[in-house]
């Protein structure tokens, strides 16, 4: 409602002889909005005759209600945006910080990308004026932003922040309107949380993907792969798929080590990977603090940063090697290893390779579907699904893996043979109930804008987790 509306809708007691009038027509333009004209009429009793205030009245209340409305709109407005992003499997690792604040590594590692559909995080960042604060929930529990990881990724996107608008919603943001916004986070992982899977790798890239996009932030290549490292070293080889080295760096305050990819996803298409998930229950020691702990006890760890090690166990025998030693692996995770030693001994030639994070959780790497398919009868054949276990939720992932291993349900399990490189093909001990579940998949890409609204994890009306 405008002034002159307000005048216009006084005609049926318009009167240019009435002082009120005159007062309207020649004062109109003192008053910058409608409210302060009213509101000014309506005090000056002696200005207003008795026929034209309950109109005004009227008029105020209308532009009251209207500028209430307004106001409410302009702090009830939610912008999200929602990202799937991978983990990855380092086969080259690294094992040690230089820098602990900035997460600067002692070595370079190279890892392999896994599929996203099978593996990722899917994180929604959301931002609004009525957001009082910063919060996050992971896997539906609110957890705090207080720590510097989350704190470092927040504060370098805010920095590369530029304008935001959004046209159909009729939001605009500037640059500078960054620092005075709080968001609201939520993550989703597909897969245990710190159990040896580098979940932290999926979650901080996708976050910080997420973030970005939120804030349009504009990106020099390697630049989104060290604020990721900034929250989770691994997550830096998230930002891209394929095979991806993380750079170790050489300048103190970090900015040369990145993530590269080497090569893309469709490099090695037929490169199949099976996870053995020993334990999903969360690690007694972190990779983080046992890092910590490798650098100061571990004579062992200066060795392998500064050499060529061809050992293939030299990370175990570094965390044997500090004091007091950090085990990740068990039984179930030697069991797998002799397993496949055997198999690919009695071949002569690498049939599978495998190798471990921080955490009993092997993961084999075939390098194409049919070796795949004859790994999976072999570990079926020792580590069958306990009993009253559905196969379906035994296998997850590619389960059409199943189908070329000759295998659609337990039954089929339990006719399983034992490997020709058995023992004198004597069947050998099983052990039932030492694998949660196996996950077969593939090599994948980076991370991923999700434009579908419904697979956001933040209610788009009340800016909470669904």
């Amino acid at each position: 409602m405008s002034i002159s509306s307000i005048i216009r809708s006084l005609s049926p007691f318009r009167d240019d002889r009435d002082p009120s009038i005159l007062f309207l027509l020649h004062k109109r333009e003192i008053f910058e909005t409608p409210l302060n004209l009213l509101t000014h009429l309506l005090s000056r009793s002696a200005a207003i005759s008795s026929q034209i205030r309950f109109p005004l009245t009227r008029s105020l209340n209308q532009v009251v209600e209207k500028e209430k409305m307004t106001g409410e709109s302009e702090k009830s407005w939610i912008l999200m945006a929602t990202a799937r992003s991978p983990t990855n499997i380092a086969v080259i690792k690294y094992w040690g910080k230089r820098d602990e604040e900035l997460i600067l590594p002692v070595n370079d590692s190279i890892s392999v990308t896994l599929d996203p559909d099978h593996l990722s995080a899917t994180t929604t960042v959301a931002v609004s004026p009525s957001f009082e604060q910063d919060r996050m929930w992971l896997n539906g529990k609110e957890i705090s932003l207080s720590g510097g990881r989350y704190q470092n990724c927040l504060r370098e996107i805010r920095k590369r922040a530029r304008d935001v608008e959004d046209e159909k919603k009729g939001i605009r943001i500037q640059k500078d309107d960054w620092n005075n916004l709080h968001v609201h986070i939520a993550s989703y992982n597909n897969f245990p949380t710190a159990a040896g899977l580098a979940s932290s790798a999926a979650g901080f890239a996708c976050l910080v993907f997420a973030l970005a996009k939120l804030m349009n932030v504009k990106e020099e290549y390697g630049e989104l792969s060290s604020i990721a490292r900034q929250g989770s070293g691994s997550a830096c080889r998230s930002i891209y798929g394929g095979f991806v080295k993380w750079a170790m760096g050489n300048n103190p305050d970090g900015s040369d080590s990145i993530a590269i990819q080497l090569a893309e996803e469709t490099h090695w298409n037929d490169l199949f990977i099976v996870i053995a998930v020993v334990s999903s229950k969360q690690k007694e020691t972190s990779s983080t603090s046992g890092m910590r702990e490798s650098v100061q006890t571990s004579a062992l760890l200066k060795y392998r940063a500064e050499t060529v090690v061809p050992s293939r166990q030299s990370v175990s025998r570094n965390l044997l090697g500090h004091y007091p030693p950090i085990f990740y692996m068990n039984d179930t995770s030697h069991r797998i290893i002799s397993l496949v030693e055997r198999w690919n001994q009695s071949e002569g030639t690498l049939q599978v390779a495998y190798t471990f994070d921080a955490g009993p959780n092997a993961v084999m790497i075939a390098p194409n579907r049919q070796a795949a398919a004859l790994l999976l009868q072999r570990l079926l054949f020792y580590f069958p699904p306990p009993q009253d276990t559905d196969l379906t939720s035994y296998i997850l992932g590619d389960k059409s893996i199943l189908q070329e291993a000759g295998l659609q349900s337990v039954e089929g399990i339990e006719a399983l043979a034992p490997p020709p490189e058995s023992k004198d093909k004597v069947p050998r001990k099983k052990f039932a109930g030492d694998i949660s579940y196996f996950i077969c998949t593939r090599i994948g890409s980076g991370p991923k804008l999700l434009a579908d609204e419904n697979q956001a994890l933040i209610d788009p009306v009340n800016g909470l987790p669904k």
